[in-house]
């Protein structure tokens, strides 16, 4: 079983949800009259806030160059994790229409339950700037989010991702010589929780067409007397005009494609073996 390839890109989709949530995020700035004068969309980067720490600390000199613009966002994913409380059936599967093929279907498994935990980093040098970024996000999470992913192109599975907002953690280095840079990072945790599937079944041909289940009374070694057995069959009962007659009968019944609204034909029949039992032997048989 492993060693089967399968890859749906689930996690590297809701990396780029996630990141896509906090892509518009903008500051402003008043005059001495309060009005706006200046507007500015905060940037976003996938990465460690270590790494851009880093880069200031490389230009420590106030005089030259600026080497990073704040306020700046920078978010990473940070771990992963199996959810044990989302757990289903391991076998359990179901039948998934395939967007190319009207008549086909597609066997899926349950999708396996996992937690993956973000960090979303800010950084400013102005308080004010802070504030004005948190104040965006924080009412949006009470304490989750939802945003829909496309899981899988060729079974069209859509799902939400809850994405929960865990803690905030606040930093400030302010106990610095006028020299250094004043640096504010708030790191907001969040978890999302996600469904990973496992390799996709090849489509069927199509519905089950008829479901037969035999009731059988008497033995193989009873040669006294006659095996009876009833026999239950089941086929799909069409419920709207498929081929253009304008008339709803058993001609509609094969054209009943899969997701359509359909009903069942029920038969039930009584028949004895007679191939083990002679009518000579004196018994009254009927077929």
């Amino acid at each position: 079983m492993l060693g089967t390839y399968s890859y749906h890109q689930i996690i590297r989709k809701t990396i780029i949800g996630f990141g896509t949530l906090f892509n518009n995020i903008e500051i402003r700035h008043q005059d001495e009259n309060g009005n706006d004068a200046t507007f500015m969309k905060v940037p976003l980067a996938y990465g460690p806030i270590q790494k851009f720490l880093a880069r200031i600390e490389q230009q420590p000199d106030l005089s030259k160059k600026p080497s990073i613009t704040l306020p700046r966002m920078a978010f990473e994913m940070v771990g992963l994790q199996y959810d044990p409380s989302r757990k289903a059936t391991v076998a359990k599967s179901y039948l998934a229409k395939s967007p190319t093929n009207s008549t086909g279907a597609t066997k899926v498994y349950l999708p396996v339950p996992y937690n993956i935990q973000f960090e979303l980093s800010i950084i400013a040098k102005v308080n004010d700037d802070v504030l004005q970024i948190v104040e965006q996000i924080l009412p949006n999470f009470q304490p989750a989010l939802n945003f829909t992913i496309n899981l899988i192109d060729s079974i069209g599975e859509k799902r939400d991702v809850p994405v929960i907002l865990e803690g905030i953690r606040m930093q400030d280095d302010y106990e610095t010589d006028f020299n250094s840079r004043r640096t504010i990072i708030w790191t907001l945790a969040f978890t999302a929780k996600v469904n990973l599937f496992g390799v996709i079944a090849d489509s069927t041909d199509g519905l089950i067409k008829k479901v037969q289940v035999d009731y059988m009374s008497g033995t193989k070694t009873d040669t006294t007397r006659p095996k009876r057995e009833i026999r239950y069959t089941a086929t799909p009962k069409a419920l709207e005009d498929y081929n253009g007659d304008l008339v709803v009968d058993s001609n509609d019944d094969p054209l009943i494609e899969y997701g359509d609204d359909f009903g069942f034909n029920e038969e039930t029949s009584f028949f004895q073996d007679m191939k083990m039992f002679s009518a000579s032997q004196g018994d009254d048989v009927k077929i």
